[in-house]
């Protein structure tokens, strides 16, 4: 195991601790293969009963992947880029099927491949300090790591609006849009995972110390969300959110206009495909194709280059247009890479 997951025994829990606080514990390739390795031993081992996540420090359990790396390794063809997603979604996918409970505590920030490791568990904890999101289209990217099965599955067109727009989601947002299954409060997760390792099932340990689901602001904004995300074009949701009258839909018309025009297009169409998938596996390879795909297109180097290496948050996209967006070449996002599909029924199933 390398140094930055913490992976230990406490009796029957096993415990897996993302460990780069100062970097808001992003994931590396290396810290994929660590978690991986964890729970490939787990699951043979009769002494472990059941699988805890946490993130270290007060921040969060995970901000994302290693977006850096992206973009550095982007310019050099992307191939590290391609492996560490194909071990990223792979995790994802066997964390969907765990044998054993899977706790994961998503107290604080908990965005993309955060989301990944956390939200296909079997127990998902949010607690009032949590700020879940997939945020990827801010930087030229789509939602990934299962996200877009996630979002399709949201209520109406909640899933098409955070994943579109890459809004935040609060703890009772979580709640409601499925990627989470209960709250805790953060003083209370010491005696909740503590408790894990005695002899009450999961879900008695953790119905002790849940309380009722906070309220969801987006619950209030179904209306203007699901009439103006049904259409079938990013450009009509764009006009019916211009045209709704709803402060907050003028706002999020704003933040579409700050993303790039090719990744929203793909997006959509990643959502609305996703809503036909039989297993989460299926997404994952959809979106395997998107993400190589969207590593080798200019908007992904030009979208981090804006957001965090030289943080001027003044993207050029190219193209810079929604009307300029070829749809062809969206259909391409959906082409096998070149160096081939996850394939992640042979390698997992």
């Amino acid at each position: 195991m390398g140094d930055e997951v913490l992976v230990r025994r406490d009796g029957a829990v096993g415990r897996i601790v993302l460990d780069r606080p100062r970097a808001l514990n992003s994931l590396t390739h290396g810290m994929v293969l660590d978690v991986r390795a964890a729970l490939d031993a787990w699951a043979e081992d009769d002494t472990v009963r059941v699988v805890v996540l946490t993130g270290a420090g007060e921040r969060g359990l995970c901000a994302g992947g290693d977006i850096r790396m992206f973009h550095d390794d982007a310019k050099l063809g992307g191939a590290g880029t391609r492996a560490f997603l194909r071990d990223e979604y792979r995790l994802n996918e066997l964390i969907s099927r765990y044998p054993k409970p899977y706790v994961a505590v998503m107290d604080g920030i908990t965005m993309g491949g955060g989301v990944g490791v956390s939200a296909h568990g079997s127990v998902r904890i949010v607690t009032e300090r949590s700020v879940v999101a997939l945020p990827e289209t801010r930087i030229g990217l789509v939602p990934d790591v299962g996200g877009s099965r996630l979002l399709s599955r949201a209520p109406g067109e909640l899933g098409t609006h955070l994943g579109l727009s890459a809004a935040s989601m609060t703890p009772g947002d979580a709640l409601l849009c499925g990627f989470a299954d209960h709250f805790v409060p953060s003083a209370k997760l010491p005696e909740l995972l503590a408790g894990l390792d005695g002899p009450l099932p999961v879900a008695e340990v953790v119905a002790r110390y849940a309380e009722a689901a906070p309220a969801a602001p987006l619950a209030e904004q179904r209306a203007w969300i699901d009439a103006c995300y049904a259409a079938d074009s990013v450009e009509e949701i764009v006009a019916r959110l211009v045209a709704s009258g709803v402060p907050e839909a003028k706002q999020a018309a704003e933040e579409l206009a700050e993303r790039s025009p090719t990744m929203l297009k793909v997006t959509l169409s990643a959502l609305r495909r996703a809503r036909s998938h039989g297993s989460l596996a299926e997404s994952l390879e959809q979106e395997y194709r998107v993400s190589c795909a969207a590593v080798a297109h200019h908007d992904l180097v030009e979208g981090i280059r804006a957001q965090v290496v030289d943080k001027d948050r003044n993207p050029r996209w190219s193209p810079a247009t929604l009307a300029e967006v070829d749809e062809r070449a969206v259909a391409a996002f959906f082409e096998p890479p070149a160096d081939g599909d996850l394939r992640l029924t042979r390698v997992d199933g």
